[in-house]
């Protein structure tokens, strides 16, 4: 008679006798799912600790690169787990909080990240709570001075777990998930309920939008998307972008419905010279490209413009890119120019959620200076007679209306040419009194969240005279 097998009673990602500590580690690594949430642990480490943007950490240039090895499938539950984190990492992190009354000890600090990461899983994605808590307490198995704490570890999972809906509905969008600097910056300049409302909107995934070069209604309905007032197509579907029908043949870009704006500003005719300063990664250039104008893209960064070159090729454009620092561009007056300047992008967080945790307030002022010459360089190079639009993807006034003020106040040559409701598809809700445009993340709501929204955005349009 076969002896039945002798039951382990050794706990997940624990040593077997004589099993050297590498192999152990080596064996639990290879745990289905665990390479995924060590991965996500890390790369949240970088981005908040270390402010690396979360799109860098994926990129295969990325070093460390945190996703090597990892096939396709874990490398998009990495993702998912690290962007749900960093939307509501305020409200993971008081979670944990009430639940750590004593922290964690500093030789084990990096511990918070497998915890937000689990948390994360349990709080907001279609996972399992016993594989996020199970896996978590795995990889917390892997360094022998955390492993003492595997059974904290699983308590406090396990209670978050239990105090799920608890835990959402006494969450507040504004001082839980907004840095704190960032909220009082929002509440000043466009009050309490405004400010609550840019919050909420910030915790809903956005869908995709597209600039599509002509038939918009036929795109939405061959897509299964919607035609916005402003003219974007956006997407309720999540597949592939690269799957998507008129992907290949450069039929259409992706890019925010607000992003696609400021380049719609520009009165001009086919034929005309068009300058784009920091025109990478190409969404504003290609649109005006569509409307048969010389585009000369022009940024500093010749990685980026490796990228634009590539979306260039895929969308039939032809145009002019040029690295350069706009400030020592040896060029002709252009017909118009599009300056999307470089800025604190907090405009952009529902679709880039680490741009809360990862920008400080002191980048501000100096961003301010590099606007500031970037505008004066912009008005040099428009001809006589010729327009220019400045933009931002930031919600921060001195990014938006109060630098077109302090460029109005110092040079006579220029002013303000303001912008119409019926320009940007009767969306009067985002200009200002002064005729410039102010896109707010709650604005075109929708019944469903998902669907409604825009990127925050400022832009202003001026004449050279």
């Amino acid at each position: 008679m076969t002896a039945p097998p002798r039951q382990s009673n050794r706990k997940p990602g624990q040593r077997r006798p004589g099993q050297s500590a590498q192999a152990a580690r080596e064996e639990a690594e290879r745990s289905p799912g665990l390479p995924a949430r060590l991965a996500a642990a890390a790369i949240l480490s970088d981005v908040v600790a270390k402010a690396h943007p979360l799109d860098d950490c994926f990129s295969p240039q990325a070093v460390p690169s945190r996703i090597s090895g990892l096939d396709p499938r874990d490398v998009a539950l990495t993702r998912s787990i690290c962007t749900a984190a960093l939307r509501r990492l305020g409200t993971i992190r008081k979670a944990l909080a009430q639940r750590l009354e004593k922290g964690l000890p500093k030789s084990v600090a990096h511990l918070e990240w497998t915890l937000i990461a689990a948390a994360a899983q349990i709080l907001f994605l279609d996972v399992p709570d016993h594989a996020a808590v199970d896996l978590a307490v795995r990889a917390t198995r892997l360094e022998a001075k955390s492993t003492p704490f595997a059974g904290l570890v699983n308590a406090v999972l396990r209670n978050i777990a239990r105090a799920r809906e608890e835990i959402l509905a006494g969450a507040d969008p504004l001082r839980d998930d907004v840095p704190v600097w960032l909220a009082a910056r929002w509440i000043k300049t466009y009050g309490e309920e405004a400010a609550e409302r840019i919050a909420r909107a910030n915790r809903d995934e956005p869908t995709l939008d597209l600039t599509v070069k002509s038939d918009p209604e036929g795109w939405a309905a061959r897509l299964g998307g919607l035609v916005l007032p402003t003219g974007s197509v956006r997407l309720l579907t999540h597949a592939p972008i690269a799957e998507l029908e008129g992907y290949g043949d450069g039929l259409w870009q992706v890019q925010d419905a607000a992003a696609a704006l400021p380049a719609r500003l520009l009165r001009i005719e086919p034929g005309a010279r068009i300058a784009d300063f920091c025109a990478a990664p190409g969404g504003k250039a290609a649109q005006l490209a569509f409307r048969g104008t010389k585009v000369t893209a022009i940024d500093r960064s010749a990685e980026r413009l490796k990228r634009l070159a590539a979306n260039f090729a895929r969308l039939g454009v032809d145009a002019e890119i040029v690295v350069a620092d706009v400030a020592s561009l040896k060029a002709q007056p252009f017909d118009a120019v599009l300056l999307d300047a470089p800025c604190l992008s907090t405009g952009t967080i529902r679709r880039h959620p680490d741009v809360a945790w990862t920008k400080k307030p002191s980048d501000l002022a100096r961003l301010v200076e590099t606007q500031a010459r970037m505008l004066d360089r912009a008005v040099e190079l428009t001809r006589p007679g010729g327009e220019i639009v400045y933009c931002t993807c930031s919600l921060e006034p001195e990014e938006g209306e109060a630098q077109i003020a302090a460029l109005l106040r110092r040079n006579r040559e220029v002013e303000r040419s303001p912008i119409g409701a019926d320009e940007i598809g009767g969306l009067a809700e985002a200009l200002t009194p002064e005729g410039e445009l102010r896109t707010l993340p709650f604005h075109l709501p929708a019944q469903d969240p998902r669907a409604g929204g825009l990127d925050g955005f400022f832009a202003a349009r001026l004449r050279r005279l």
